[in-house]
């Protein structure tokens, strides 16, 4: 791949400030990398028809205030997250009218972090394990965050009035359930504390609605560090890694406790979702927000309209498929896109009427 340094940048630049020759047959796309390492480099100048690399955030304005900046279709950052630098950024793009952009992360300069700007971050990525069509990513992010963009901006328009209405039905019950369960918040932190060592919630990183990044409340059901193990037990699980879609989940997971098997067969470990539906981040009924590495697989035009719907506490798939083992990755999805099309104020209260009778599971799942 030929790599040329831009004329107009000076000399003691250019190491800085490179741009990436178009080639013929590669994605249709220009990529705007900002970090250091080769590798990554090489791994997008063979993905993408053209693009450029930029050490830091402030070489890179450079190259977007110029017209080059025009034919940007994504930004994927490698370089270790500060938030003062990566808002300070964003509001630049904001500035420009480049927030439109779609900023991705690489999750490996994130291992490290509690927590980031998901307002401000469209979707983190494994730069060092990539294996998905980025065409299909880049135009799904872009679709998503001009949803996100218009829907700020013209909240009126596009919410209609049930939206808004679900929204203050969704605050009102979400409040009256946390002061009515507070008793039983109580109680289920102490048997948390008692049992094993380690936080009493769990938060991660989800993407709901437009793909946009939360962080998710749970009571913890596993053993300290958990999702580190992953990759150990990946041969148990149920769905097929064969598919496209990537899930994860097996039978009798092994890195549950005690306390959490029963929070989750009887779906106590989700109460503190009712915080995210308070904050805004979900809704009492949707889609299920998903952990980002499930995400990841699922941003082609195939599935946007999963995406358009909100996150939600409850939803088709719990009360059609919640705890059996048999769902395949085709149901699911084919569940959040139906709930997508038909959302309605009486769908969900219909959702939530039949929520109850789905809250135990049988299989341990």
């Amino acid at each position: 791949m030929q790599i040329e340094t831009l004329q107009n940048v000076p000399k003691n630049e250019s190491k800085s400030y490179l741009r990436i020759a178009t080639i013929s047959s590669k994605t249709a796309l220009c990529f705007f990398y900002i970090g250091t390492d080769n590798q990554s480099i090489n791994l997008l100048t063979d993905s993408f028809k053209s693009g450029f690399a930029a050490d830091d955030f402030e070489t890179a304005k450079k190259i977007l205030s110029s017209e080059e900046g025009s034919i940007v279709d994504a930004i994927i950052v490698d370089l270790p997250y500060n938030e003062k630098d990566i808002k300070a950024f964003y509001f630049y793009l904001k500035n420009r009218g480049l927030d439109n952009i779609p900023i991705i992360y690489n999750g490996d300069q994130l291992k490290h972090e509690s927590s980031f700007q998901y307002d401000i971050i469209d979707d983190v990525i494994d730069l060092t394990n990539w294996q998905f069509d980025f065409y299909s990513k880049i135009s799904f992010l872009k679709k998503s965050k001009e949803y996100n963009i218009t829907r700020s901006q013209n909240r009126v328009k596009v919410e209609p009035e049930e939206s808004i209405v679900k929204r203050i039905v969704d605050i009102a019950l979400a409040t009256l359930l946390l002061i009515l369960l507070s008793p039983v918040f109580i109680i289920i932190s102490l048997a948390i504390k008692f049992e094993s060592k380690g936080p009493i919630f769990y938060n991660a990183n989800r993407a709901g609605r437009g793909f946009k990044i939360f962080k998710f409340y749970k009571f913890r059901t596993m053993e300290v560090n958990a999702d580190k193990k992953i990759e150990a037990l990946a041969h148990l699980n149920q769905y097929n890694s064969a598919e496209t879609a990537r899930f994860f989940k097996i039978s009798n997971d092994p890195r549950i406790t005690r306390v959490g098997k029963f929070l989750r067969n009887t779906s106590l470990d989700e109460l503190p979702q009712l915080f995210n539906v308070v904050k805004g981040d979900m809704s009492l009924v949707g889609n299920r927000p998903l952990p980002l590495y499930e995400a990841a697989t699922l941003t082609t035009n195939d599935f946007v309209e999963r995406f358009m719907a909100p996150a939600g506490m409850t939803g088709l798939w719990q009360i059609k498929k919640r705890g059996k083992s048999e769902m395949s990755i085709d149901e699911r999805i084919e569940l959040d896109i139906s709930y997508a099309r038909k959302a309605s104020l009486l769908y969900d209260f219909w959702i939530m009427a039949k929520t109850p009778a789905a809250i135990f599971q049988k299989n341990d799942v």
